[in-house]
């Protein structure tokens, strides 16, 4: 049910440094949610026209964070660094050019197998 979803608009990011970055962001999430890997989700669209700042120069990132119950203060402060600092690292995004949404959703907002979490 975690779900980051990443866009960038970095084109053509190598396909061995994407599913990289998606695995370890999915082991990442598991461990900030305490949940089991299995349930988390990963996405990357790479080139997406954007901007940031008012500038497209330098390349920007957004990454929505989703997940049933409700996330803490603490909780959003690391997942913050320890997602920055990856897409820094892999896509090469500096970390004041990154936002990120964190969204708590209802269980029964959230589907899954025919069925919803609530």
């Amino acid at each position: 049910m975690p779900l980051i979803k990443v866009k960038t608009s970095v084109s053509e990011p190598d396909r061995a440094q994407v599913d990289a970055l998606l695995k370890d962001l999915s082991a990442s999430m598991a461990k900030h949610f305490s949940k089991p890997e299995s349930y988390v989700m990963t996405a990357l669209e790479a080139g997406v026209p954007m901007t940031f700042a008012g500038s497209s120069d330098e390349p920007v990132c957004y990454l929505e964070v989703k997940s049933i119950g409700s996330m803490s203060s603490a909780q959003t402060k690391a997942m913050s660094d320890d997602f920055c600092q990856k897409i820094n690292a892999a896509l090469g995004v500096p970390k004041n050019r990154i936002y990120i949404e964190f969204a708590d959703a209802k269980g029964s907002m959230w589907g899954w197998n025919s069925s919803t979490f609530g």
